[in-house]
């Protein structure tokens, strides 16, 4: 299930409500949040770099549906605003041209991140083969066991990023041992 299908309401504080609309010199609409655009490939780790970058700018909340756009009658609608053209700045910032240029209309942080996921985050089959493949291929060679070690993490990491999350049935915590 994505996260989008959840059906769950967050509350935010007024405290961080207040930071979520904060903006600081620093927070320019051409700001880079992450140093490599994202080209397609590895979105698991590009999501996973930007999710951190937007946390701590206390601007996850509006890429992950929280912090839905208010009434335009609203006090905070031009502040919501503001913060959501923002950070679609930023997120077109660290896409390339052609992946930026087919979310470019989007009307909102929250729709391109939906967008995003939609199209390029779907559990590819052949990923996650190539994946697969690679960690019954990986060994220590001439390597010391530091890098081989971090080798295996970053594989058995993007395995996981990949691999399917199992929907919760009466077998499902027996599922998640056995492929662990």
């Amino acid at each position: 299930m994505s996260a989008s299908a959840i059906n769950t309401e967050v509350v935010i504080s007024p405290e961080d409500l207040a930071e979520a609309y904060s903006l600081y010199p620093s927070d320019h609409p051409g700001l880079l949040l992450v140093s490599t655009p994202f080209d397609g490939t590895s979105f698991g780790s590009w999501k996973r770099t930007m999710t951190i970058a937007l946390s701590t700018k206390s601007k996850l909340y509006f890429v992950d549906g929280t912090l839905a756009k208010p009434q335009p009658s609203s006090p905070d609608f031009k502040k919501w605003m503001r913060c959501n053209d923002t950070i679609m700045s930023w997120i077109l910032n660290v896409l390339t041209k052609t992946i930026a240029d087919s979310i470019i209309y989007a009307k909102s942080a929250r729709q391109m991140w939906v967008e995003l996921e939609e199209r390029l985050g779907l559990i590819n089959g052949a990923k996650l083969y190539q994946v697969k493949k690679k960690m019954s291929n990986v060994n220590q060679g001439t390597n010391d066991i530091a890098t081989y070690f971090t080798k295996v993490e970053g594989l058995l990491d993007e395995l996981d990023d990949l691999d399917e999350i199992l929907v919760c049935t009466c077998n499902s915590a027996e599922k998640m041992l056995k492929r662990e």
